[in-house]
């Protein structure tokens, strides 16, 4: 079974609480349940983790790295700025998929920067927690699209 890690930076903690205006008035465990839910109909397994410490996710991944197969993040505004977690994504190998529930495109200037974007296979933002569906979609597609391509492969 596929496992893919779901990792909520800095602040999305205080989901439903902080700029519900911008973020909405999901709680991060509401988020959690709703990815959760999805994860069960697509057959895969997910670890959820959340940090308000760079350090902390970069170790995260690293611990992590040979065990999933996938990772959706959202960096939030390390996303900005943090070229430690930008490196730390291309590291692990992983394919990863950037999310934000914000349109970050829309937002003050230098939220429209994302360092770690181009480590990526893809950036979804401004749909709220569908950004983290589509996400976990689209990264599930990937890996069992990849892992059939590996599987043919390696039968001829």
């Amino acid at each position: 079974m596929l496992k893919i890690l779901v990792v909520h930076g800095p602040n999305l903690n205080l989901l439903g609480e902080r700029e519900p205006e911008v973020y909405g008035s999901m709680t991060l465990d509401d988020v959690n349940e709703a990815i959760a839910a999805l994860a069960d109909e697509l057959g895969v397994n997910i670890e959820f983790f959340q940090s308000n410490h760079e350090g902390i996710i970069i170790d995260f991944l690293h611990d992590r790295r040979k065990s999933a197969h996938g990772v959706i993040i959202n960096p939030g505004a390390l996303t900005h700025y943090s070229y430690a977690l930008r490196d730390a994504i291309a590291g692990v190998q992983l394919p990863t998929v950037e999310v934000h529930l914000s349109d970050i495109h829309k937002r003050e200037p230098f939220r429209r920067i994302s360092v770690t974007r181009e480590v990526c296979l893809a950036q979804i933002s401004g749909k709220g927690v569908d950004s983290y569906l589509e996400g976990l979609r689209m990264l599930t597609e990937h890996l069992r699209s990849s892992s059939e391509e590996d599987l043919q492969s390696f039968k001829t």
